[in-house]
Protein backbone atom coordinates (compact mmCIF):
# COMPACT_ATOMS: atom_id res chain seq x y z
CA UNK A 1 0.00 0.00 0.00
CA UNK A 2 0.99 3.80 -0.45
CA UNK A 3 1.81 6.01 1.96
CA UNK A 4 -1.45 7.89 1.51
CA UNK A 5 -4.42 6.72 -0.40
CA UNK A 6 -6.23 9.49 -1.63
CA UNK A 7 -9.97 9.56 -2.87
CA UNK A 8 -12.40 12.55 -4.45
CA UNK A 9 -15.96 11.85 -5.11
CA UNK A 10 -18.33 14.41 -6.39
CA UNK A 11 -20.81 15.09 -8.16
CA UNK A 12 -25.08 16.74 -7.02
CA UNK A 13 -26.44 17.10 -3.88
CA UNK A 14 -28.71 13.57 -3.24
CA UNK A 15 -26.47 11.16 -5.41
CA UNK A 16 -24.69 9.72 -1.84
CA UNK A 17 -21.41 11.60 -2.49
CA UNK A 18 -21.02 12.68 0.96
CA UNK A 19 -22.46 8.88 2.60
CA UNK A 20 -19.41 7.16 0.41
CA UNK A 21 -17.12 9.75 2.17
CA UNK A 22 -18.51 8.78 5.48
CA UNK A 23 -18.44 5.06 4.59
CA UNK A 24 -14.93 4.48 2.85
CA UNK A 25 -13.45 6.16 6.31
CA UNK A 26 -15.14 4.77 8.71
CA UNK A 27 -14.85 1.22 7.31
CA UNK A 28 -11.05 2.49 7.22
CA UNK A 29 -10.98 3.42 10.54
CA UNK A 30 -12.63 0.22 11.40
CA UNK A 31 -9.55 -1.85 10.03
CA UNK A 32 -6.36 0.33 11.40
CA UNK A 33 -6.35 2.68 9.08
CA UNK A 34 -5.88 6.77 9.91
CA UNK A 35 -8.36 8.90 8.08
CA UNK A 36 -9.41 12.27 7.15
CA UNK A 37 -12.37 13.58 5.64
CA UNK A 38 -13.78 16.74 4.19
CA UNK A 39 -16.93 17.58 2.31
CA UNK A 40 -18.07 20.81 0.75
CA UNK A 41 -21.11 21.32 -1.11
CA UNK A 42 -23.70 24.13 -2.47
CA UNK A 43 -26.13 25.82 -0.26
CA UNK A 44 -28.67 24.04 -2.11
CA UNK A 45 -30.05 20.80 -0.32
CA UNK A 46 -30.54 18.78 -3.20
CA UNK A 47 -29.42 19.08 -6.88
CA UNK A 48 -26.04 21.49 -5.80
CA UNK A 49 -22.65 20.82 -6.14
CA UNK A 50 -20.97 18.44 -3.67
CA UNK A 51 -17.45 17.06 -2.98
CA UNK A 52 -16.44 14.88 -0.51
CA UNK A 53 -12.38 14.21 0.24
CA UNK A 54 -10.95 11.00 1.85
CA UNK A 55 -7.18 10.44 2.98
CA UNK A 56 -6.15 6.84 4.14
CA UNK A 57 -2.64 6.34 5.81
CA UNK A 58 -1.24 3.94 8.30
CA UNK A 59 1.03 6.71 9.46
CA UNK A 60 -0.33 10.38 10.49
CA UNK A 61 -1.89 12.91 8.07
CA UNK A 62 -0.17 15.95 7.66
CA UNK A 63 -3.27 17.40 5.35
CA UNK A 64 -6.52 16.07 4.85
CA UNK A 65 -6.57 17.74 1.42
CA UNK A 66 -6.70 15.66 -1.61
CA UNK A 67 -4.66 16.90 -4.19
CA UNK A 68 -3.56 14.37 -6.39
CA UNK A 69 -6.39 11.52 -6.12
CA UNK A 70 -5.57 8.00 -6.23
CA UNK A 71 -9.56 7.31 -7.14
CA UNK A 72 -11.73 9.50 -8.56
CA UNK A 73 -15.53 8.57 -8.23
CA UNK A 74 -17.35 11.37 -10.60
CA UNK A 75 -21.29 11.35 -10.38
CA UNK A 76 -21.65 13.90 -12.46
CA UNK A 77 -20.40 15.79 -15.90
CA UNK A 78 -19.52 18.97 -13.68
CA UNK A 79 -17.86 17.12 -11.07
CA UNK A 80 -15.58 15.20 -13.84
CA UNK A 81 -15.03 18.65 -15.88
CA UNK A 82 -13.95 20.43 -12.36
CA UNK A 83 -11.47 17.78 -10.93
CA UNK A 84 -10.95 15.09 -13.77
CA UNK A 85 -7.67 17.08 -14.12
CA UNK A 86 -6.20 16.07 -10.89
CA UNK A 87 -6.12 12.79 -11.68
CA UNK A 88 -2.18 12.07 -12.97
CA UNK A 89 -1.63 8.20 -12.10
CA UNK A 90 -5.02 7.12 -10.61
CA UNK A 91 -7.81 5.67 -11.86
CA UNK A 92 -11.34 7.57 -12.63
CA UNK A 93 -15.06 6.16 -11.67
CA UNK A 94 -17.48 7.60 -13.47
CA UNK A 95 -21.51 6.90 -14.27
CA UNK A 96 -21.69 7.03 -17.89
CA UNK A 97 -25.36 7.88 -17.46
CA UNK A 98 -23.95 11.55 -16.23
CA UNK A 99 -20.35 11.59 -17.81
CA UNK A 100 -18.66 11.34 -20.87
CA UNK A 101 -15.41 11.03 -20.46
CA UNK A 102 -12.31 12.53 -22.82
CA UNK A 103 -10.88 9.99 -24.20
CA UNK A 104 -7.72 11.66 -24.38
CA UNK A 105 -6.77 11.89 -20.70
CA UNK A 106 -3.73 9.41 -19.74
CA UNK A 107 -5.73 7.58 -17.04
CA UNK A 108 -7.55 4.74 -16.37
CA UNK A 109 -11.39 5.86 -16.59
CA UNK A 110 -13.47 2.73 -15.52
CA UNK A 111 -17.26 3.03 -16.41
CA UNK A 112 -19.59 2.52 -13.37
CA UNK A 113 -23.14 2.15 -14.93
CA UNK A 114 -24.27 2.75 -11.38
CA UNK A 115 -27.76 5.14 -11.77
CA UNK A 116 -28.91 2.48 -15.22
CA UNK A 117 -28.11 -0.69 -13.33
CA UNK A 118 -29.54 0.61 -9.66
CA UNK A 119 -32.80 1.08 -12.02
CA UNK A 120 -32.69 -2.13 -14.13
CA UNK A 121 -31.91 -4.50 -11.39
CA UNK A 122 -33.26 -2.96 -8.13
CA UNK A 123 -36.07 -0.65 -9.20
CA UNK A 124 -34.72 2.76 -7.86
CA UNK A 125 -32.10 4.87 -8.89
CA UNK A 126 -30.96 5.62 -4.91
CA UNK A 127 -28.54 2.35 -4.76
CA UNK A 128 -26.51 3.95 -7.42
CA UNK A 129 -24.15 5.50 -4.47
CA UNK A 130 -24.03 1.94 -2.83
CA UNK A 131 -22.92 0.07 -6.37
CA UNK A 132 -20.28 2.71 -6.36
CA UNK A 133 -18.96 2.14 -2.85
CA UNK A 134 -18.65 -1.89 -4.04
CA UNK A 135 -17.03 -1.13 -7.53
CA UNK A 136 -14.75 1.76 -5.36
CA UNK A 137 -13.81 -1.14 -2.44
CA UNK A 138 -12.70 -3.09 -5.12
CA UNK A 139 -10.87 -0.88 -7.24
CA UNK A 140 -9.13 0.19 -3.26
CA UNK A 141 -8.17 -3.34 -2.85
CA UNK A 142 -6.57 -1.83 0.90
CA UNK A 143 -10.40 -2.43 2.77
CA UNK A 144 -12.02 -5.77 3.79
CA UNK A 145 -14.82 -6.71 1.72
CA UNK A 146 -16.80 -7.49 4.48
CA UNK A 147 -16.16 -4.57 6.72
CA UNK A 148 -17.01 -2.15 4.15
CA UNK A 149 -20.25 -3.66 3.79
CA UNK A 150 -21.21 -3.87 7.12
CA UNK A 151 -20.11 -0.16 7.37
CA UNK A 152 -22.95 0.65 4.15
CA UNK A 153 -25.62 -1.43 6.20
CA UNK A 154 -25.01 0.39 9.63
CA UNK A 155 -24.79 4.26 8.10
CA UNK A 156 -27.96 3.44 5.30
CA UNK A 157 -30.10 1.34 7.85
CA UNK A 158 -32.73 1.36 5.40
CA UNK A 159 -33.51 -1.24 2.86
CA UNK A 160 -30.75 -3.53 3.97
CA UNK A 161 -31.48 -6.47 1.66
CA UNK A 162 -30.91 -3.82 -1.16
CA UNK A 163 -28.34 -2.31 -0.42
CA UNK A 164 -26.64 -5.61 0.70
CA UNK A 165 -27.26 -6.54 -2.95
CA UNK A 166 -26.11 -3.15 -4.89
CA UNK A 167 -22.97 -3.17 -2.78
CA UNK A 168 -22.78 -7.06 -4.50
CA UNK A 169 -23.27 -5.57 -7.97
CA UNK A 170 -21.11 -2.71 -7.81
CA UNK A 171 -18.19 -4.77 -6.78
CA UNK A 172 -18.31 -7.18 -9.40
CA UNK A 173 -18.82 -4.59 -11.89
CA UNK A 174 -15.18 -3.37 -11.21
CA UNK A 175 -12.80 -4.95 -13.33
CA UNK A 176 -9.20 -4.70 -13.54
Amino acid sequence: MKERIEILASGFGGQGVVRLGQVMGMAAVRQGFRVTMLKSHGTEQRGGYVRAQVVISKEEIDSPLVEDPDFFCAFSMAAYNQFGHLVKDGVILYDPAFVQVDESKKVRQVPIAAKDVAVEKLGRAIYANTIMIGALTKALGILDKDVVLSTVLEVIPKFKDENKRAFEIGYDLYST
